[in-house]
C-alpha cells in the first residue's frame, strides 16, 4: 500500500488555529487512512491509503480537518518516494552552496507555470536565491538576509498554495518516513 506524507498549512498559529497531533491522527484515520504518524507539532503527517489520486487524498483530508477543527487547513500531499527525491535534491542544493544561512523548502500544492518559475527565480538578490523544482521552491538564504522577514526575496507570494519547512525538517522526515 502506498505511503504518503501530508503537510498542513497554517496550524498551531495563535489561539484560534490549534490542531494537536492526536487530533490530526484521529482526523486522518477518520477517512480510512492507516499507519498514521506525525512529526513535531507543525503539521507533518504520514499515512497509507490504496488511493492514488493526490487531489482526492488532499480533498478528503481537508474535508476531515475542516469537520474536526472548524477552519480550513490547506494540505499538500507527496508520495513517499517523491518526497525522498525532493529531500535529496534539497540536500544537494545546500551542499552546492557552502555557507548558506538558511534553506527553506516551500512545498507546493501545484507546480508553477514556466512564467511564474522565471519570475520566482529572478527574485535573486544579495540575500539569496529561490530555485523551483517541481512542487518545491527552495529559498537559499545567505548570511546577512533579514531574519524575521517572512519573504526576504519577495518571491514566496508568487508560489500559490503551499507551506514551508526548513531543510532540517525536510531531511529528517525523509530519513524517518521514506
Amino acid at each position: 500500500m502506498p505511503t504518503y506524507i501530508a503537510f498542513l498549512r497554517a496550524i498551531n498559529l495563535g489561539p484560534t488555529r490549534k490542531f494537536p497531533k492526536d487530533a490530526i491522527i484521529a482526523a486522518v484515520e477518520s477517512v480510512g487512512f492507516t499507519a498514521v504518524a506525525t512529526h513535531i507539532a507543525s503539521g507533518n503527517v504520514r499515512f497509507q491509503t490504496p488511493l492514488r489520486s493526490r487531489a482526492k487524498i488532499e480533498r478528503m483530508l481537508e474535508q476531515a480537518f475542516l469537520a474536526d477543527r472548524g477552519f480550513d487547513v490547506p494540505t499538500i500531499v507527496f508520495e513517499a518516494s517523491e518526497f525522498a527525491a525532493l529531500a535529496a535534491e534539497a540536500a544537494a542544493l545546500t551542499a552546492e552552496r557552502p555557507g548558506l544561512a538558511r534553506h527553506y523548502v516551500y512545498l507546493l500544492k501545484n507546480e508553477l507555470d514556466a512564467e511564474t518559475v522565471a519570475r520566482v527565480e529572478a527574485a535573486a538578490s544579495d540575500a539569496g536565491e529561490m530555485i523551483v523544482r517541481g512542487r518545491a521552491a527552495h529559498a537559499l538564504l545567505r548570511e546577512g538576509y533579514q531574519e524575521g522577514v517572512v519573504d526576504p526575496l519577495g518571491a514566496a507570494k508568487l508560489l500559490g498554495v503551499g507551506t514551508n519547512r526548513n531543510l532540517n525538517v525536510v531531511t529528517t522526515i525523509a530519513a524517518k518516513w521514506c
